[in-house]
């Protein structure tokens, strides 16, 4: 435990951020879930606007550092692949490799 003033008011800073970060890449995984949902089910369209909610998220927390920026590159890519696969009519076995 802290003991000096500023140890324990860095704890409080810290502890907020924690959450906030938290809550931050829960949406992140949530919003990713529901792509890839609507991929399975075959409604790309669907697939297409949660894949733009995810990806204005990403962009979002990597530009806060809430996650790395090649995280949110990486993971916009490899979702993009996979919507572009079902809708072009070939399904997206696993990971699309690059």
């Amino acid at each position: 435990m802290p003991h000096s003033v500023s140890a324990k008011k860095r704890l409080r800073q810290n502890l907020r951020a924690r959450e906030r970060n938290r809550a931050i890449k829960s949406e992140i995984k949530s919003e990713l879930k529901k792509v890839l949902e609507a991929l399975t089910s075959g409604d790309v369209a669907a697939a297409r606007e949660h894949f733009k909610v995810v990806a204005r998220k990403a962009d979002r927390a990597a530009a806060k550092r809430t996650i790395h920026p090649n995280r949110a590159a990486r993971l916009k890519s490899r979702l993009s692949a996979r919507v572009k696969a079902v809708a072009g009519g070939t399904a997206a076995k696993g990971k699309p490799k690059s």
